[in-house]
């Protein structure tokens, strides 16, 4: 029995060791000496007799015998030598009675290295047991910037409370995210049924996640898709499913949880598709009933009311062959009954306006292919539903052009809103175009979200007349602060704004729709899509005031038009940060990527990026979901 057993053992061995012989890679087993040879340990720490996870049992401590064992722990030497006899007996042993005498290891990043019991290690490998007993000494490196050991850090921390050794994440974070999750605090430490209840739980999601393919997603741990799916399915509602029940929620978001392991998971559409070909045309989906979901009603926000404006314009535009409503929903309340609630209804096409119903968006999604649901936000790498907005930066630079040519001063004023992403661009781009007309213009930077904010003050004191404002017109009040203005102690007068033509934006990616290019518009699966239109797509538009000089003028719309054709892209030359750091080349242009994903500032700008203590309270929930991660806390930033 043990002489067939070693066979297969041995036979394991020899794929694994072909496989990475095939790749270039080392078929052995790591060394740790080898990998502390350019590593600083700072302490060692004796953390006793414990089980610890077999699949994190990697490689041995000193070179010795390594090369008798492929990179999987299966042995290489042929049977015969004293090294197969010895394998051998201790299989009988493990199958008569069991291997109950603890190895050796040195823990180092989550990892374990033999010190003694290689042989006991490949058996209980071999026969599948999920942890080995072993008398477990850790190596503490000191802490640097190196991503691997900041997340150890944290996995520290955890293990220190939980004494769970068997979590393992790729992303900083990753532990606190968890125990929230869990509903425990960072500090908080764990009873011994909370470590069985979790352990049970553990062990479940792994049954399912194995059965679905997820050992061949490449990129993430199986960790990491367990904390994707607590965010959606609450550890308080899901703690006590049973392996079956857990794979049909893993069968909903499947496609979330492969683009988890995308590198760069989410697809710039920065340009309608317009092509239809006549396969295209035959199989496109007609569209009859589109819904707008908000989080407040038109009359109460401003955002809201300019996308109310795009849902009349869209029944206008289809001559009422589109049934357009717009529906109320709160966030994380009744956001998911009211997503299905449309499905159910038929409805073609699912506008969810808030960021905040992303969650409920990713739910509802894969129940309800025949619907389209799309989020207005930007950055969102989710597959299942697809999100948009507008690239408001080409329309910021033309306004900070205007802005140092009006100007008598070198001094211009920019009052911006929610610190996230979408958001720097523009201030970036309105520093660049003032900069461009007045290369000593210093634009000063102000937050209306910040706790008693006073910009008027501010600017009125530092002698700011030219200020660059909100873009949307307020249904309950006139307001001549809007786009760029002109302030002073008589009041404001409004010079120029950018307008976001939802409208127009509404009914081209309709027509997008049923001209077939919802399913072309992907290169590759999974992915996630983003609609990010601009001037080019006639979604945005500077709108000029009666005193702005009719040579100005000129200029401003012959470059709107160079931008929208694609020959003045706006990032792009040498650029530099407010602290001197090169962030664009002489010959580069930003990718739109880069550009999205703005957390800095361009040189030129008095101000920073608040952090999200010095916001008021009604701006923390979107920040604490779309913000830049350098507004959040050290806790918060952990959790995004």
């Amino acid at each position: 029995m043990a002489y067939d057993d070693y066979l297969k053992a041995q036979k394991l061995a020899l794929k694994a060791y072909k496989s990475k012989t095939l790749q270039g890679s080392y078929p052995y087993l790591p060394v740790l000496d080898e990998i502390l040879s350019h590593v600083h340990i700072e302490r060692e720490e004796n953390l006793g007799t414990i089980n610890i996870p077999a699949k994190q049992v990697i490689g041995t401590s000193s070179a010795g015998r390594t090369q008798a064992f492929a990179y999987n722990f299966m042995p290489l030497l042929n049977y015969g030598s004293e090294f197969s006899v010895k394998w051998s007996l201790l299989y009988d042993a493990q199958i008569q009675e069991g291997i109950h005498t603890p190895i050796k290891v040195y823990e180092f990043l989550n990892k374990y290295y033999v010190i003694e019991g290689n042989k006991r290690t490949s058996v209980l490998k071999y026969v599948g047991s999920p942890t080995i007993p072993a008398e477990v000494i850790r190596k503490v490196p000191r802490l640097t910037e190196d991503k691997n050991i900041q997340i150890y850090y944290e996995f520290m921390d955890f293990y220190k409370n939980t004494k769970i050794n068997y979590v393992v994440f790729s992303e900083k974070g990753s532990y606190q995210k968890l125990c929230q999750y869990v509903g425990k605090g960072a500090d908080e430490q764990w009873t011994e049924d909370d470590r069985m209840n979790f352990s049970s739980f553990h062990v479940a999601f792994y049954g399912a996640y194995k059965a679905m393919g997820g050992n061949e997603i490449k990129g993430i741990t199986d960790d990491d898709a367990l904390l994707f799916y607590l965010s959606l399915y609450p550890y308080s509602e899901s703690g006590d499913k049973l392996t079956s029940e857990i794979k049909k929620d893993l069968s909903k978001i499947w496609t979330e949880i492969k683009t988890l392991g995308e590198e760069e998971p989410v697809e710039l559409l920065t340009v309608p598709n317009t092509e239809t070909s006549m396969i295209k045309k035959m199989q496109s989906p007609k569209v009859h009933k589109v819904a707008f979901v908000y989080d407040v009603k038109p009359s109460e926000s401003d955002w809201i009311y300019g996308q109310e404006m795009g849902r009349k314009h869209i029944i206008d535009a289809f001559h009422g062959d589109i049934d357009a409503k717009a529906f109320i929903a709160t966030p994380y309340e009744d956001d998911e009954e009211i997503l299905r609630k449309l499905c159910e209804e038929g409805y073609d096409i699912i506008f969810a306006i808030a960021p905040m119903f992303v969650r409920a968006c990713i739910k509802v999604a894969p129940l309800y292919p025949n619907t389209k649901i799309l989020n207005c936000s930007l950055n969102s790498p989710h597959a299942s539903i697809r999100t948009y907005g507008i690239r408001i930066y080409e329309g910021k630079l033309l306004l900070g052009m205007l802005a140092a040519s009006l100007s008598e001063k070198d001094d211009i004023g920019y009052l911006a809103d929610y610190p996230i992403y979408g958001v720097i661009p523009g201030i970036n781009a309105f520093a660049l175009g003032a900069r461009i007309i007045n290369p000593r213009a210093r634009v000063h930077l102000q937050w209306s979200t910040m706790e008693n904010c006073r910009s008027d003050e501010y600017f009125l004191q530092h002698g700011i007349s030219m200020i660059s404002s909100q873009n949307m017109i307020s249904p309950t009040k006139e307001d001549r602060a809007l786009g760029l203005y002109h302030l002073s102690d008589k009041g404001t007068k409004n010079i120029a704004t950018t307008v976001y033509q939802w409208g127009a934006f509404y009914e081209e990616l309709i027509n997008s729709i049923m001209r077939g290019s919802w399913k072309t518009d992907t290169t590759k699966e999974p992915k996630a899509l983003n609609y990010w239109w601009g001037l080019s797509a006639n979604v945005l538009d500077v709108i000029l005031g009666s005193s702005v000089p009719d040579n100005t003028k000129r200029l401003i719309n012959f470059l709107k038009g160079s931008i929208a054709n694609g020959s003045f892209p706006v990032f792009s030359g040498i650029l530099y940060d407010t602290e001197h750091n090169l962030r664009c080349g002489e010959n580069e242009t930003l990718a739109p990527e880069d550009v999205m994903m703005m957390d800095w500032l361009i040189e030129g700008i008095v101000g920073e990026i608040p952090t999200i203590d010095q916001l008021s309270d009604h701006a923390k929930d979107l920040v604490r979901l779309r913000g830049l991660k350098q507004t959040l806390s050290d806790q918060e930033r952990s959790l995004v």
